[in-house]
C-alpha cells in the first residue's frame, strides 16, 4: 500500500518568551520540530539553521532504511553547521536545539530524533509517545528512581543530556522505522505543548477529526490558555491512501524569518572542533530548558544531588508530620487541662455529687471524675431542683459547685 501525509504546522511564541526559538517545517515527505535554547540570540538562530540544514532531505526516499541513513546525517550535517557558527561567532556559544524529524515512504515513517522534542502516534481512538525525551528526568523515570508524575513536576525536568550545538562533534541521534496505516495521525511538538497540556487531551484534540490546520491551532491554543510558558510549535500529519497533490512546504517559527548569523565563505573544518565548549561564557538562558554534560560523574553528581533533594524532601515531610502530631497532642493535653477547670453538680444514683470536668464525653474517654459525693439524697429534694441535678447544674469553679450544694440542701431541708 502506498500512503501519503497531508501536514500543517504552527508555531507561537508563548505568552512568557519575548521571542520565538522554535522552528516547524510541513513538507511533502518530511516534518520537523525544532526548539531552540541557548539566550535571546542563540535558541532562535540553532533551531533556524539546523531546520534550514533538514529540510534540504525533503525528498522521496526509495526505502525507509534510506531514509533514517539520510535524515541522521542531515542532523550531524546541521550539528556541525552549529558548531561552525559558534566559532565564528563566540557570543552564540552554547546554543544548541532538539530536532525530531518524521519522513514518510510508503506505508513507513522513518524517525530520526534528539532532545525532548516529541513524536506522537494517534491511531483508532490511542494516543502513543513514539520518541524518548533525551533528559535527566526521563532517566530518572527509566531507572525506576522517581515516576512519570514526579517528573512532571521535578525542578531538573528541563535538563537535557543530548541536543544538536557546539558541544559535540558526533551526537546520538535516535532512529527508528515503524509502519503507518490510513487514517494514523502523527503529531510533533516542542516542550511547549507537551509540557503544558497532557496526553488526555491532546488525544481528545487529534481525535476531534477536524483539519491539520484546525488541530493544530486548537493545540497550540490549549498552550496559551494554561499560561504557555514556552513557545509552542505543533506539526499535524495526517496519513492518507491517496497522493495528496499541490503540497506547499511551510516553514514556521525562527526558521521563517532570515537566519541573524552566517557562515564565511571558508568555515573552518568540523574535525577541529573542540569538544570542552560547555557552559562557560555562554548567554544566560531565556527559559527554563537547558544541556548538561552527559558524563557519567556528572550524571552520578545529579543522581546524588536528587537523592539529597528527595532526603530533604523526606526530612522535611518527618519534621513537618511530628510538628502536626506535637500540636494535636498539645492541644488535647491543653483542651483537656482546660476541662478539669471546671465543675458540675449532678447525680449519682440517688445522691448529689459535685463533679471535676465537663458534661460530654469523647466517646469511651470521660471528661469528668467525681470530685464531691454529698450525701444528699436526690429524694429530699423538690421536684424542680431534682430535674435541675439531673440534668446536671455547671459550675466554674468548685467554690461555686459547693455553694449551689449548699443552696440544695437548705431547700431539701425544707
Amino acid at each position: 500500500m502506498t500512503t501519503s501525509g497531508a501536514g500543517a504546522a504552527l508555531s507561537h511564541v508563548g505568552k512568557v518568551r519575548s521571542n520565538n526559538q522554535d522552528s516547524g517545517y510541513s513538507g511533502t515527505q518530511l516534518f520537523v520540530v525544532a526548539d531552540g535554547m541557548g539566550g535571546h540570540a542563540g535558541g532562535d538562530v540553532a533551531s533556524a539553521m539546523a531546520l534550514n540544514r533538514i529540510i534540504e532531505a525533503d525528498e522521496p526516499y526509495p526505502t525507509s532504511e534510506a531514509a533514517e541513513v539520510t535524515l541522521q546525517s542531515a542532523i550531524l550535517a546541521a550539528n556541525s553547521i552549529l558548531a561552525d557558527t559558534v566559532f565564528e561567532h563566540r557570543e552564540l556559544t552554547g546554543m544548541g536545539t532538539t530536532v525530531s524529524a518524521l519522513a514518510i515512504i510508503g506505508d513507513e515513517v522513518a524517525i530520526a530524533h534528539i532532545g525532548d522534542s516529541r513524536i506522537y502516534l494517534y491511531r483508532e481512538g490511542e494516543i502513543s509517545q513514539i520518541t524518548v525525551d533525551h533528559t535527566f528526568v526521563q532517566r530518572l523515570v527509566d531507572s525506576g528512581r522517581i515516576t512519570h508524575e514526579e517528573a512532571m513536576v521535578h525542578p531538573r525536568r528541563s535538563v537535557l543530556m543530548r541536543v544538536l550545538g557546539d558541544v559535540d562533534a558526533s551526537p546520538e541521534v535516535d532512529t527508528m522505522t515503524l509502519g503507518t496505516v490510513p487514517g494514523d495521525r502523527w503529531m510533533l511538538c516542542s516542550d511547549g505543548l507537551s509540557g503544558v497540556v497532557d496526553e488526555e487531551h491532546i488525544a481528545a484534540t487529534l481525535g476531534e477529526g477536524l483539519s491539520g490546520q484546525r488541530t493544530a491551532e486548537k493545540l497550540v491554543r490549549q498552550s496559551l490558555d494554561r499560561g504557555a510558558p514556552d513557545n509552542v510549535t505543533v506539526v499535524v500529519v495526517d496519513i492518507v491512501d491517496h497522493e495528496v497533490r499541490g503540497v506547499i512546504p511551510t516553514i514556521v517559527g525562527s526558521a521563517s524569518r532570515p537566519v541573524a548569523f552566517g557562515l564565511s565563505p571558508q568555515p573552518r573544518k568540523s574535525s577541529i572542533l573542540p569538544n570542552l565548549w560547555l557552559h562557560s561564557g555562554r548567554s544566560t538562558p531565556s527559559g527554563p530548558t537547558h544541556f548538561e554534560s552527559a558524563s557519567d560523574d556528572y550524571l552520578d553528581e545529579l543522581i546524588e544531588e536528587d537523592e539529597r533533594r528527595a532526603r530533604r524532601r523526606r526530612i522535611t515531610w518527618l519534621v513537618g508530620l511530628i510538628t502536626v502530631i506535637v500540636l494535636i497532642v498539645g492541644a488535647v493535653i491543653g483542651g483537656y487541662a482546660w476541662t478539669q477547670t471546671r465543675y458540675f453538680v449532678g447525680s449519682d444514683i440517688d445522691t448529689v455529687v459535685i463533679y471535676q470536668g465537663i458534661q460530654q464525653d469523647i466517646g469511651p474517654i470521660k471528661m469528668s471524675s467525681v470530685r464531691q459525693d454529698t450525701g444528699i439524697p436526690l429524694k429530699s429534694l423538690s421536684d424542680f431542683d431534682r430535674q435541675a441535678v439531673d440534668q446536671t447544674i455547671s459550675a466554674s469553679s468548685f467554690a461555686e459547685a459547693q455553694d449551689i450544694v449548699k443552696r440544695l440542701r437548705v431547700t431539701g431541708d425544707k
